[in-house]
């Protein structure tokens, strides 16, 4: 593959790498270095790229991310300053516990979605939103009254099959 070729088949993805990079990166520097790293990678492997690939778009953003996560993995070993088997598990239980929140969050989200409609469209916009009440009765046309009912009767629904849930989890 010559250059043009590796241009015309590459470069398209410029815009969408540069957006993955920063969104993990957090920077716009960093970003654009994780790019230049997978277009590097890509050039030296040009002739050994498999030629199935079905998404090189897809391979390509993956290759940006992977590289990423090694920058972040590598700078936060770093900063520690100490060798990996002298860190602390702490880190570790944090994790546990993000992934844990995350999952109930995702579970809340799912219960939320098996409420009646308007107790579905008034939790949503008020307690995921946090849209104020006033834009909810623009919204919906019910009166503030009715969003509180609404809202006090989804929320019990919502705490008691969420404790349904921990509990069975927990047996």
């Amino acid at each position: 593959m010559d250059a043009n070729d590796f241009k015309r088949k590459f470069l398209p993805y410029h815009r969408k790498l540069y957006r993955a990079a920063f969104h993990l990166m957090g920077n716009a520097q960093d970003a654009e270095d994780m790019v230049q790293e997978a277009y590097l990678k890509l050039w030296k492997r040009r002739d050994e790229l498999p030629t199935d690939i079905a998404s090189m778009e897809a391979y390509c953003v993956t290759l940006v991310k992977h590289l990423c996560h090694d920058a972040l993995r590598l700078s936060h070993l770093e900063e520690d300053g100490r060798p990996p088997e002298e860190l602390s598990i702490a880190g570790s239980t944090n994790l546990a516990h993000e992934v844990e929140v995350k999952d109930e969050a995702r579970q809340v989200l799912t219960l939320i979605g098996q409420l009646p409609e308007q107790q579905q469209q008034v939790m949503r916009m008020r307690d995921v939103e946090d849209r104020p009440y006033e834009e909810i009765e623009q919204a919906t046309g019910l009166t503030s009254v009715n969003i509180r009912v609404l809202l006090s009767r989804a929320r019990k629904k919502i705490r008691e099959q969420f404790l349904e849930i921990r509990n069975y989890e927990r047996l």
